[in-house]
């Protein structure tokens, strides 16, 4: 197993990248030969003639790293799933291609952190899905979760698709949890917990800021002060 983990969430939009970033800023602190990896980006937007991915942008920012084609290797136009948009923009997804710019990233990087798109069971080609890739890089999980209600049904749907494929799932952290949390926030840690077969490795306070670099800054710098967190970074194989 190469040394690092795929990244994944129980849905798009619970913070993916922003936990990938944080987690490449925190290493980056602690000083981690740290790398990063957006195989696959929809919804990419123009510029200077070519497409460019934002997400992957910011996980290179937080790294401290130049944001070369490795990093992101499929661009793709339109914010859809990955089989669907490469579908309109005329584009073959390859995992062996894939394959190929992790291999170079794990060679120059001591640790590579890789975010998926979208949740697991997202279709990236034919009918390989995201679960797929995690399993040709040989990665385990890192599950991505929101605080809100519905959470503990898809996170334990995740983890459980995950343990059924083979893939082994290291731990879930819960993004974006409010500061006055309701009775559905306050118990999803405890059932995902009990119930996903993998341990609960933080819950992430929601952070205000005018940019998500700055929400990037300031939450790795909070788990930086958290006695915890060299423990979280051995289970994440760190």
């Amino acid at each position: 197993m190469a040394n690092g983990i795929f990244i994944t969430g129980t849905d798009t939009g619970v913070g993916k990248t922003i936990v990938t970033a944080v987690l490449a800023r925190l290493l980056r602190k602690r000083g981690v030969n740290v790398g990063v990896m957006k195989p696959v980006t929809s919804g990419c937007r123009e510029a200077d003639g070519g497409l460019v991915s934002d997400d992957a942008l910011l996980l290179c920012q937080a790294a401290a790293i130049p944001c070369e084609s490795d990093v992101a290797p499929y661009l793709l136009r339109e914010p859809l799933a990955p089989a669907e948009a490469a579908k309109i923009d005329g584009v073959r997804i390859e995992f062996s291609r894939i394959r190929e710019s992790f291999d170079r990233l794990a060679e120059k990087y001591d640790f590579v952190l890789v975010e998926g798109a979208g949740g697991l069971m997202a279709p990236l080609a034919g009918g390989f899905l995201v679960a797929d890739l995690a399993q040709e890089l040989d990665l385990p999980l890192l599950v991505v979760a929101r605080p809100n209600l519905g959470t503990i049904n898809h996170t334990v749907l995740t983890c459980f698709s995950a343990q059924q494929m083979g893939i082994p799932v290291s731990g879930v952290i819960i993004n974006n949890f409010p500061k006055e949390p309701g009775p559905a926030e306050q118990s999803a840690p405890h059932y995902i917990g009990s119930l996903c077969g993998a341990p609960v490795l933080g819950v992430w306070p929601h952070e205000a800021a005018p940019d998500q670099m700055t929400v990037v800054e300031r939450l790795a710098d909070w788990l930086d002060l958290q006695p915890e967190t060299a423990v979280v970074l051995r289970e994440l194989g760190v």
